[in-house]
């Protein structure tokens, strides 16, 4: 029996055709440019076999981003295993307003809680190299993924391991504190749906309504933000209203929401008064 030609499989109809091309530029390790110009070239078994294997696991829904072991955000590429969360396009307003929150600060700390694939840290730590970026973590294998990120990127940030504010050394203190922690309602029907349905649970869901975490980060807050810094925060679709009472009643001010591409309120913050008790 003869070997395929990579063109029998460009034309697998059971997916996308982008995802199908996707795929074979990975097992080739080749660019779309190769790929067409190269297809009537026969494919080695073993090429066809390992096309074959991805192919079936994105066809049982498995995201393209575990299956290449990578995905773009702020214009880099990171890693990502289903140990982390796959970093999404509206999580950028969260590092947008980041770094509008510090860029009148030399040299500012920046905490960023829940890192994951350590996307966000990263990301802060790239475009202000002048920045002390530290992230947290309570999954370990998901701080080597994110160690692993900031090693490809030259990203000068430190990880720590633990629960939110308690992995955070003490006297440690910052001008800004970003999180993307978990916010999904564990009823939620979308966790048994699409991409969710492989990513790691404890970083979608807080086993409850999906506003405990949140409401830990706004409560902790103080003991770690200088004064006059700022926290934000990314949250559900529907929870922008509930999480600027927390950052209100816990004494921030300035408190707002920002939308993401699709016109959402994706994200809250406010700043810590300069002087506590103030209004």
């Amino acid at each position: 029996m003869s070997e395929p030609q990579l063109k029998s499989l460009l034309l697998d109809a059971r997916l996308p055709r982008l995802e199908v091309r996707m795929l074979l530029e990975h097992v080739l390790a080749k660019p779309r440019a190769w790929l067409l110009a190269h297809d009537t070239d026969p494919l080695a078994p073993e090429v066809a076999a390992a096309y074959e294997a991805l192919a079936r696991r994105r066809i049982a829904g498995e995201p393209m981003a575990y299956l290449l072991g990578s995905r773009e955000f702020m214009g880099h590429m990171f890693r990502v295993t289903p140990d982390v969360l796959i970093p999404r396009p509206d999580t950028e307003v969260l590092v947008e307003t980041a770094l509008e929150c510090v860029a009148a600060i030399a040299g500012p700390a920046v905490l960023d809680l829940g890192t994951g694939s350590g996307a966000i840290a990263i990301s802060i730590a790239l475009a202000r190299r002048d920045a002390r970026v530290m992230a947290s973590d309570v999954s370990a294998a998901a701080l080597a993924v994110a160690a692993a990120n900031a090693w490809d990127l030259t990203a000068a940030v430190r990880f720590v391991e633990g629960s939110w504010y308690e992995a955070v050394p003490a006297g440690e203190g910052f001008d800004l504190i970003v999180s993307n922690p978990p916010y999904v309602a564990s009823d939620d029907p979308h966790l048994d749906q699409g991409d969710l349905r492989f990513e790691p649970r404890g970083a979608l869901t807080d086993g409850a309504g999906g506003l405990d975490d949140l409401r830990r980060i706004v409560q902790g807050a103080a003991n770690h933000l200088k004064p006059g810094g700022a926290l934000w925060m990314e949250h559900g679709w529907d929870q922008a209203q509930a999480v600027r009472d927390m950052l209100a009643q816990a004494g921030f001010q300035d408190v707002c929401s920002r939308k993401d591409l699709a016109g959402i309120e994706r994200i809250s913050g406010g700043r810590y008064p300069l002087h506590p008790g103030s209004t």
